[in-house]
């Protein structure tokens, strides 16, 4: 039997801890229905026996402490919710003891922004890495080493999971539930529990912001520039000349300051305004093509689906309240 640790750190969203719980048990449940034996011995372990969350509104009562663990094989970090900073500060009790039963054999799952805390280990300096789209700058800023792929909703590397934002947390646990149960389990807790076993971008759910937490005016401005003018054809060129920079400053100030490139800038916030007309409006995809500047459709599709994970066609039918009901009428 794997015995599964379900951390319960100080200010954890509630439903990324009773949502993994449920699931495994859900596994056990399935095999029980077999006459087979459990395979999950799952528990909740804290800082302390008692743990308030959203400002007191629950309590979790966890198993045990985490110091009452001797051995575990996989732990699940569940995210945390309100400031990460101060997140970390209230759970860095839990990162040594991560640590600790990693490299005693433990694998390591972080879910949406738990991988706050995973990184705080170091556990994924240099590895491949996935949280909430949402606090990607964040995150960059305050880990550099890791490799973030904000575009992933799972990664697995070296028995160290993670998952993308929110509740994409579910195909990491039916993933990992298929790597310990087999196919059959995962696809059974999928159905019983209604979720979508093979998603494996988040891309399309997420909203482009650029990184603006930095000290370099001139960069900043180049940002501003661009997305006040994203109609128009920009170069790096043009951008170098207009804040006297040489391209080769400017391209790694721009870096260092967004982790985008020029152009990757450019192409992000060209495509956020191409999604937003394609949510609200009942332009066609070439009215929107132009709207945001391009002039060749295939260009436009393939950054369009490089960005997104879907094409523009797929991205309409799906957030488009008209289109969607066209669809389904």
């Amino acid at each position: 039997m794997k015995h599964i640790t379900i951390l319960v750190p100080r200010g954890a969203i509630l439903g990324s801890i009773e949502g993994p719980r449920q699931l495994l048990t859900g596994v056990n449940n399935y095999l029980a229905s077999m006459n087979q034996p459990p395979l999950f011995n799952i528990e909740l372990a804290g800082l302390e026996r008692e743990t308030p969350l959203i400002r007191g509104m629950y309590t979790i009562r966890t198993d045990r402490t985490i110091n009452e663990i001797t051995k575990t094989d996989l732990i699940i970090i569940p995210a945390i919710d309100g400031d990460l900073r101060k997140g970390l500060e209230e759970n860095k009790a839990f990162i040594l003891w991560i640590t600790h039963h990693y490299k005693a054999g433990a694998e390591v799952a972080s879910l949406c922004v738990g991988a706050f805390l995973l990184a705080a280990s170091g556990l994924v300096d240099g590895k491949k890495c996935a949280t909430h789209w949402v606090a990607q700058n964040q995150f960059r800023k305050m880990f550099p080493q890791v490799d973030l792929v904000t575009e992933r909703v799972v990664t697995d590397e070296q028995g160290i999971y993670t998952s993308g934002g929110a509740y994409s947390y579910l195909t990491l646990i039916l993933y990992i539930i298929e790597k310990y149960a087999g196919r059959a389990a995962a696809v059974f807790c999928a159905k019983i529990f209604a979720i979508d076993i093979d998603r494996s971008t988040q891309s399309p759910f997420a909203m482009f912001t650029g990184q603006k937490d930095h000290d370099d005016e001139a960069i900043r401005k180049a940002q501003e520039y661009i997305e006040q003018n994203y109609t128009q054809r920009i170069t790096v060129d043009e951008l170098a000349d207009m804040f006297s920079l040489s391209r080769r400053n400017l391209e790694r100030r721009f870096k260092k300051a967004t982790a985008n490139t020029v152009v990757e800038y450019i192409q992000r916030v060209k495509i956020e305004a191409a999604k937003m007309s394609l949510e609200s409006s009942q332009e066609n995809i070439s009215e929107v093509m132009y709207k945001v500047g391009y002039t060749d459709t295939k260009a436009f599709r393939t950054t369009f689906k490089k960005i997104t994970g879907i094409s523009p066609v797929q991205y309409k039918a799906k957030y488009n309240a008209q289109a969607a009901a066209r669809i389904g009428a």
